[in-house]
């Protein structure tokens, strides 16, 4: 029950605006979109973890099969 006062909407408010403070209007936009793209890439790493196949993973080994060479006619 104390936790539940303490992060009330007012709470919410004050940190969105020191951080407008700190980090500049500017820069929160590339905040938020480094965070979604580090969220994105973790998320992969997991898929892959799993042992789920990965789009790119696959992409790469079929680009980088080598080729058996031509026989001469």
């Amino acid at each position: 029950m104390f936790l539940g006062e303490i992060f009330g909407p007012d709470l919410l408010i004050v940190v969105i605006v020191v951080a407008v403070l700190v980090f500049g209007g500017a820069a929160i936009p590339k905040l938020a979109r480094n965070l979604g793209s580090a969220k994105t890439e973790f998320e992969k790493g997991l898929k892959t973890a799993k042992g789920a196949p990965d789009e790119t993973a696959t992409k790469a080994t079929e680009t980088t099969e080598p080729k058996a060479p031509e026989a001469d006619k």
